[in-house]
């Protein structure tokens, strides 16, 4: 399937998705993510793992935070939208319980081996963010 069939389709079926292409919406990406570290409470290497950044880019933390777009690069796109997955997921988990949906990410769990899902994520990457979506998507599903 081409580009434009795929954009027709979404078009089609109403679904809106961001153009990730645009400075705009990578800032508001940006915003989305940095105050969803603070939430999380997660420290600045956390932080910079989490986007597959090294320790060495921390000034870009305050870049993103102060209005400066992600950079248009795949892997921290994708990154991006997995945390804001797991955060969505969260949100219908425990719409009543803020204090566990923000602590949720350093608890323990029985499902990841008595890791937290922070460190599984931090272990495995990208595809710890994957499997702790995708196990938040399970939850809901029950």
């Amino acid at each position: 399937m081409s580009v434009t069939q795929l954009q027709e389709t979404s078009a089609l079926s109403g679904e809106q998705r961001p153009d990730l292409t645009s400075d705009a919406t990578r800032v508001g990406l940006a915003k989305l993510i940095t105050k969803l570290f603070d939430l999380w409470d997660l420290s600045t290497s956390d932080r910079l793992e989490l986007l597959g950044q090294s320790v060495n880019s921390r000034a870009n933390l305050t870049k993103y935070r102060k209005g400066s777009p992600l950079p248009n690069l795949r892997d921290l796109l994708d990154r991006a939208g997995w945390l804001l997955s797991i955060h969505k997921s969260l949100r219908l988990l425990y719409p009543h319980n803020e204090t566990l949906r923000y602590t949720w990410i350093n608890r323990r769990n029985k499902a990841f081996d008595n890791l937290t899902p922070l460190q599984v994520i931090r272990y495995e990457g990208i595809i710890g963010m994957a499997k702790v979506s995708r196990y938040l998507d399970y939850q809901r599903g029950r």
